[in-house]
């Protein structure tokens, strides 16, 4: 554990620090808004530069690029897949970056054979295949993914029918409530509302034999729109494949869990792989459904149970009874990931990096080739910038997964074979997906929130043409006013004047899983980020044969401004990572974040008499040692901020040692014994839930105690772990404080 330094101490190093700085102090131009980690008088050569950047971006070349990509299908482990990511590979070489190929393998089963039958009381056999639609030749395309669950295990079962609602937890209480048991049923359960692993793992543990996951068209069919193509709705036999794999105990390739999967390496025998699905799983659309559904009998299901079909929703069991019968090949197969590289000039050993996908699990358009071309993009600038002579002071890398969609595969195995060399070098991870027009979205590390809130400042906004920040805050202040809004249109006072008071401050989410920042966050414990741009279009072609370039045209962003914006906001961001002189991580916020989650977690746990004596003082304790560490941090960069870039430049050995204090402060919020019962996942305030797969749980050893298996002893001890890990991040931010005096202001 680092060594904490006294608030004595450190005043009087702030002090002296100050004293040195004071003669230094630039006047900032009334024009030129602050960056983070820039001294004044950089502030206008880095705006200059971000503006050449953010001018190259082109709306006609991410088209293009996007209709080359998203030419045929080409999920993992594909000839098609290694086309792909060689034709990523000679665009970024094409640039001027150094770049290559990292190959992996993972199990990846595909199916041999699959059959859903209604088999009583009538007969039905689900056609379990999308129909090709009229003007979208993709939709048509040879080679396309039958629909199915990757990783739903082998199995032959008939058995009654039972509909669970969305197959949640809260589901399984009210079918308790209503005396209905699954055990020995298949059921059937409509997308949404969680992950479908969870869907596929709960009906397992509540005794299910089997394991059906069906679109219903209130969720993302005709309810809501027109179905394609006439609309952006999903049509009747449109499918959601997708993964069943559980994530929540370990991403990557089943078989080596912690471990690279490379030629020669060990592996788990697929007995002894603990992310295979219990019971066979498989989606079909609203088509297929409709049948099995109709036949179901027993009670009417609730009204919050019941969807968009024209047929009354009954719950079962029976009289349906369905077989279903699933074979697949299990083999592993070959990964492609795509690595580039710009290195740095003053720090090369800090690493920031931009990654994003390059499988699709038909087409892709969208996801993820369309986070996958404004990456492209960037790069494209950037290698432009370079052959104009600059050079990044940090090293930027950009990377192109591939199997993300199977279980984050490609990224988790690099992450695995390089943990320790990223722990020891990455500065921060910014991922994206997909990408469309409506809104920018952050989730993340919240010691990066105010960079955040400073690029959105800086990128224009296509649609209003402000910021990207203003319009971020206008939409919530909208949403809010809308929710606040009594019924009976009376007032809703807040200032006095009638509306709502406009809420100006500025927040990022916190990052369950779902997306290849998984590996880079829970198992290294580096600082990172989600970033993509959406919100604008509801749609429901997700992981079916509809997510084409024509969809994505037609619907999604029709004019490639909202890719251009996505390429201008990580773009800006990895510029600002790369050359500030001190890395712009703020810790004020981490604090304020983490307290707002420790006392709602004690909220909760005084509702069940099982947590109701959880004591929190000590992680409440460690956060104001956070926020003491914040301030003293803060009062010691606003001198050096103010310094000039030569004289900050004369210490740059020393700013970089600071600087590698600063992006390890993520790594103080990991243990290396992991959560319980998944050990793989390190950190210890973000984390998917393991009954949620995507969703976060922040703070999640404790708050799963309390809120999904209550357990008060568990709780308690998993408070001490928190508190354990804030005090070392509060550790850390206190050295960096002290170091940052030292380094510049004693001249050692």
């Amino acid at each position: 554990m680092m060594r904490s330094f006294s608030s004595a101490a450190s005043l009087t190093a702030l002090g002296a620090a100050l004293l040195f700085a004071a003669p230094l102090l630039a006047q900032q131009p009334a024009t030129q808004l602050p960056i983070r980690g820039f001294p004044a008088d950089a502030l206008a050569q880095e705006a200059q530069l971000e503006t050449r950047f953010r001018a190259i971006p082109n709306a006609d070349t991410l088209r293009n690029q996007l209709r080359i990509l998203s030419e045929n299908p080409h999920e993992a482990g594909t000839e098609r897949s290694h086309h792909v990511a060689e034709l990523i590979l000679a665009r970024f070489k094409s640039y001027g970056l150094d770049a290559h190929i990292e190959q992996f393998q993972a199990l990846m089963p595909r199916p041999i054979s699959r059959r859903l039958e209604l088999v009583g009381p009538t007969h039905y056999t689900a056609k379990l295949k999308e129909t090709p639609v009229k003007g979208d030749k993709d939709s048509g395309d040879a080679n396309q993914l039958p629909t199915f669950n990757a990783y739903s295990p082998d199995g032959d079962v008939t058995a009654p029918l039972v509909y669970v609602n969305y197959g949640i937890p809260a589901d399984y209480t009210v079918l308790d409530s209503l005396g209905i048991s699954v055990k020995g049923a298949i059921v059937i359960a409509r997308y949404g509302r969680s992950w479908r692993g969870i869907k596929s793992k709960l009906a397992a543990q509540h005794g299910a034999v089997g394991c059906i996951i069906y679109s219903d068209p209130r969720d993302d069919g005709y309810w809501a729109n027109d179905v394609y193509p006439k609309g952006p709705m999903r049509p009747p036999q449109g499918v959601q494949r997708g993964s069943v794999m559980d994530m929540p105990t370990y991403p990557g390739d089943p078989l080596s869990p912690g471990w690279a999967s490379e030629p020669g390496a060990r592996q788990l025998t697929i007995k002894e792989a603990k992310t295979i699905a219990l019971i066979p799983t498989l989606p079909i659309g609203y088509g297929d459904a409709l049948p099995l559904l109709k036949a179901i009998g027993g009670p009417v299901a609730p009204t919050a149970w019941r969807g968009a079909l024209p047929i009354t929703y009954h719950v079962g069991p029976g009289p349906a009874k369905v077989h279903l019968a699933l074979k697949f090949d299990w083999k592993s197969r070959p990964l492609y990931d795509v690595i580039a590289r710009i290195p740095g000039s003053v720090w090369p050993d800090q690493w920031a990096i931009w990654g994003n996908h390059h499988d699709g699990w038909v087409n892709g358009a969208d996801d993820p080739l369309s986070g996958q071309v404004s990456l492209d993009e960037a790069a494209r600038a950037m290698g432009t910038l370079l052959k104009t002579g600059w050079r990044p002071k940090r090293t930027i890398i950009f990377a192109a997964w591939d199997g993300e969609e199977w279980g984050l595969l490609g990224s988790t195995e690099w992450a695995e074979k390089h943990r320790a060399e990223l722990a020891q070098k990455t500065v921060a991870y910014i991922n994206s997906d997909t990408n469309a027009k409506g809104w920018l979205g952050v989730s993340g590390s919240h010691s990066l929130q105010t960079f955040m809130e400073q690029v959105a400042r800086d990128i224009r906004d296509p649609k209003t043409g402000k910021s990207v920040l203003d319009a971020v805050l206008a939409r919530r202040n909208a949403r809010r006013s809308r929710a606040q809004r009594p019924a009976t249109g009376g007032r809703t006072a807040r200032n006095g004047s009638g509306s709502a008071a406009a809420d100006t401050t500025y927040r990022i989410g916190a990052l369950g899983s779902g997306s290849d920042y998984t590996a880079f966050l829970d198992f290294v414990g580096v600082p990172s980020l989600s970033v993509a741009y959406g919100g604008g279009t509801q749609a429901g072609v997700y992981h079916s044969i509809y997510d084409s370039y024509d969809f994505y045209t037609r619907f999604y962003d029709s004019t490639f401004a909202y890719e251009v914006a996505e390429a201008q906001t990580v773009g800006t961001a990895l510029l600002r990572l790369a050359d500030a002189p001190v890395l712009p991580f703020e810790f004020t916020n981490v604090a304020s974040t983490y307290r707002g989650y420790a006392e709602e977690i004690q909220r909760e746990a005084r509702r069940n008499p099982a947590t109701r004596s959880l004591d929190l003082s000590a992680v409440l304790a460690s956060i104001g040692r956070l926020q003491q560490a914040g301030e003293r941090y803060e009062a010691a960069l606003a001198p050096v901020t103010q310094m000039s870039s030569a004289q900050l430049s004369a210490h740059a050995a020393q700013l970089g040692r600071v600087n590698a204090i600063l992006f390890h402060t993520e790594h103080a919020l990991t243990d290396s014994a992991g959560l319980d019962n998944r050990s793989w996942f390190k950190h210890l305030i973000y984390a998917p839930g393991f009954y949620t797969g995507y969703g976060v749980k922040t703070m999640p050893g404790i708050r799963e105690a309390v809120e999904d298996v209550p357990n008060g002893a568990v709780a308690q001890r998993e408070a001490g772990r928190v508190a354990a890990a804030i005090g070392r991040m509060a550790a850390q931010v206190d050295s960096a404080a002290t170091a940052l005096v030292y380094a510049v202001g004693s001249g050692v």
